[in-house]
């Protein structure tokens, strides 16, 4: 298929291919976990064994690379799986730099594990270029760790001119651009040398598949680095399942649609939501009033992402915390769980999930809007929030 064509055009037909033998339009599940050798003992198909060569991750793989202009692609079993391993291909002693907003998980591994591997991580304010530049050049670090818009209060960094600042350090980096997706932000094009996805998000966006993939930029795919990362998911065995892979692709191939129609709705959530007078604060990059709305312009096109937090104002009877927490309660078309992404709008008291420690406010409420019709995602919000601070 020409790869000029549309990126709607690209992931409705997954780049165009076909099942060579049988000419099906869906490409088969591989199940088999080894391969046959040819009479001079190589491997004519280039596979060897499934914990790294299964043909089903293949389609995918080549999706993703295309849509975020990189050289290749690897698909991991979850997005946590991806990210550490970029943190596992590092050395003891090597020193990384990490948002102070950035996905929970991943922040207390690298706070513990990844320190107890010999990891020097050090934490800064990656919306104040200034402070970044300064701790670039207080020691030799060997890579830089970007998430943008950052979960969950949706900071914006600056990936270009964070990359230009590493890039004078001869520091890597590597940006999580899971609620950016590749349609709205392509980190590689903006200097990042690797871009990292938890696929289990807007990537297959079903909520029915746990996946993770990391894209490098084209020129490093030879590189010691790169081929370090490719040996900890060999070698470790990170990899999704080939149903899992096929799952994947096929919720790729509606990608454009649903996030469209997720960006639609919190861009008038948001709005709706900012003259609410139970509302203390609505964030959304796509928001004049937020912090990083002119950088978000700069770097996201076609959209400022599904994802959007509220924070809500206390009463005589409870507090903004409480309130948070009862509005919660009381949706009927909001789902209160976990994760994002998916076609089915998700509501969550954040706080409570990261625990001590976390930079989330107690009166937050992640919000991952869905595509419902968003005047009746505004209406249950809304109810919710009347209901919840009420006495009785």
């Amino acid at each position: 298929m020409n790869k000029k064509a549309s990126e709607q055009t690209l992931v409705a037909q997954a780049l165009g291919h076909i099942d060579k033998e049988t000419q099906a339009v869906v490409l088969p599940i591989h199940i088999a976990t080894t391969y046959l050798r040819g009479e001079d003992n190589s491997y004519p198909s280039g596979n060897v064994y499934s914990r790294d060569n299964n043909p089903t991750y293949k389609p995918a793989e080549e999706l993703l690379s295309t849509l975020e202009q990189g050289a290749q692609a690897l698909l991991f079993s979850s997005g946590m799986a991806a990210a550490v391993s970029v943190f596992q291909a590092l050395r003891p002693g090597d020193r990384v730099l990490i948002p102070k907003v950035m996905y929970w998980a991943l922040r207390n591994w690298l706070l513990t594990l990844g320190r107890d591997g010999g990891l020097e991580v050090v934490s800064v304010d990656m919306t104040d270029t200034d402070a970044v530049a300064a701790e670039l050049k207080a020691a030799p670090t060997r890579l830089l760790w970007l998430e943008t818009p950052g979960n969950p209060l949706w900071s914006v960094s600056d990936i270009a001119a964070i990359s230009a600042l590493a890039k004078q350090q001869q520091t890597l980096i590597a940006v999580d651009s899971t609620c950016a997706t590749p349609l709205l932000t392509k980190p590689l094009t903006l200097g990042a040398d690797i871009v990292m996805h938890s696929a289990t998000k807007y990537l297959n966006g079903h909520s029915d598949v746990i996946a993770g993939a990391l894209v490098c930029a084209k020129g490093t795919e030879q590189s010691e680095f790169w081929l370090r990362v490719r040996q900890v998911r060999s070698q470790g065995g990170a990899v999704p399942s080939p149903h899992d892979a096929s799952q994947l692709l096929r919720g790729m191939r509606t990608l454009f649609l649903r996030v469209r129609e997720s960006c639609n709705n919190a861009m008038m959530l948001a709005t709706e939501l900012e003259q609410h007078p139970q509302v203390l604060e609505v964030l959304y990059p796509g928001l004049p009033s937020h912090s990083g709305h002119a950088i978000a312009k700069q770097q996201m096109h076609g959209g400022f992402g599904g994802m959007l937090s509220v924070r809500l104002k206390g009463n005589e009877h409870f507090s903004g915390e409480q309130i948070a927490i009862r509005t919660a309660a009381k949706t009927q078309i909001w789902k209160r769980a976990t994760s994002l992404g998916g076609v089915e709008s998700l509501i969550e008291h954040r706080a409570s999930v990261e625990g001590e420690g976390t930079p989330c406010p107690p009166d937050l409420l992640r919000l991952s809007a869905g595509i419902e019709t968003a005047q009746d995602l505004l209406d249950d919000l809304t109810q919710a929030m009347t209901a919840a601070a009420k006495a009785n």
